[in-house]
């Protein structure tokens, strides 16, 4: 969405339209986003209550005010209440941004202060846009961190729940591959309870991949794929290999943590499988801005306003999210790794 007022106007732009732009602007990061894994709802509270029962997360439902409650029985669940993690992050147009940059004596060309203001937003865009893909690859572990790598909640830790860990050995040529992509499989299958899905995938790292498609088991099946089921000529062959029902693809996404530090969304030699297909296993809950106009709102992914300051020198730009991301069935997603 181009923003077209300029913002030095009287009254400038309102929160519903710079969060309407804001959201609009493309994700240009997020191969989870890609994929769809997440799904996205709003919630009108700063927090959120989790319940959990023989395995499965389930957010608990609000009712009307003097309505009837919803009653959980003490044996085999456990209920624990989230605050969503609050992320504001600010921009500021200066004089200098738009000094010297003027519309090239076209009529129609556009105002640098929108460029400027449309090049700003992008680029917080990514940032939230990169802040959620690092959160939710977090959360498919069944962790919730924070943009400095800080460990805000353990689902396993919170439920008693212990997550599925399968070993490649894939430095053993011996090593039945096929026998441990059946047992990644039969444990997704086990741990759906109730829930459906249409196939597994695989996000793993570049070690694993190279490792798994090396492998006296599995080479021969990738160069068959490499040389039939793609144009090895003209495409990256390492990006994908689909292995006896579970699609692998190397992933090599890496994160800025606000320390300045870098971390790989997956570790090296390791992977993590997970299903797709599902119905209500990944959501990503968001909650309203920190502002009066946004108290009891339906949350949205990204919240935007902007400020002018009172003598006419910036244009603050003001962004935020609370956003807490659960895979409900933590089992479900399976840790890959190779010890050798």
């Amino acid at each position: 969405m181009t923003l077209v007022r300029n913002p030095f106007d009287a009254g400038g732009y309102s929160l519903a339209e710079m969060t309407q732009a804001i959201n609009i602007l493309p994700n240009l990061y997020t191969r989870l986003g890609q994929i769809g894994l997440f799904r996205f709802e709003g919630v009108s509270q700063r927090s959120v209550i989790i319940e959990q029962y023989e395995g499965v997360l389930s957010l608990l439902p609000s009712v009307p005010l003097g309505g009837p409650a919803t009653v959980g029985t003490r044996e085999g669940r456990s209920m624990r209440s989230f605050a969503l993690p609050w992320i504001p992050h600010d921009d500021v147009i200066l004089p200098g941004d738009i000094q010297g940059a003027p519309a090239l004596g076209a009529y129609d060309a556009a105002d640098p202060l929108v460029e400027v203001m449309n090049r700003k937003l992008t680029l917080m865009r990514r940032k939230h846009a990169q802040t959620r893909e690092y959160m939710e690859m977090n959360a498919l572990r069944g962790i919730v961190k924070d943009g400095a790598g800080t460990t805000l909640y353990n689902y396993f830790t919170e439920f008693g729940l212990a997550q599925i860990s399968v070993d490649f050995v894939l430095g053993t040529a011996g090593t039945n591959v096929q026998g441990k992509v059946r047992e990644v499989l039969r444990a997704v299958e086990d741990n759906l309870l109730g829930e459906a899905m249409s196939s597994v995938h695989a996000l793993v790292s570049r070690e694993f991949f190279d490792r798994l498609i090396s492998h006296p088991k599995t080479e021969e099946a990738y160069k068959f794929y490499a040389a039939t089921g793609a144009q090895p000529l003209r495409e990256d062959m390492r990006r994908s290999f689909p292995f006896g029902g579970i699609v692998f693809e190397e992933y090599s996404g890496t994160v800025t943590l606000s320390t300045r530090a870098t971390e790989r969304l997956v570790p090296a030699s390791e992977g993590i499988a997970f299903p797709l297909g599902t119905m209500d296993t990944f959501t990503t809950y968001g909650g309203p801005a920190n502002l009066l106009e946004a108290a009891n709102t339906m949350g949205l992914p990204l919240y935007a306003r902007q400020h002018l300051d009172e003598k006419g020198r910036w244009i603050d730009l003001m962004t935020e999210a609370s956003i807490l991301p659960v895979n409900k069935r933590p089992r479900i997603a399976i840790r890959l790794h190779t010890s050798n």
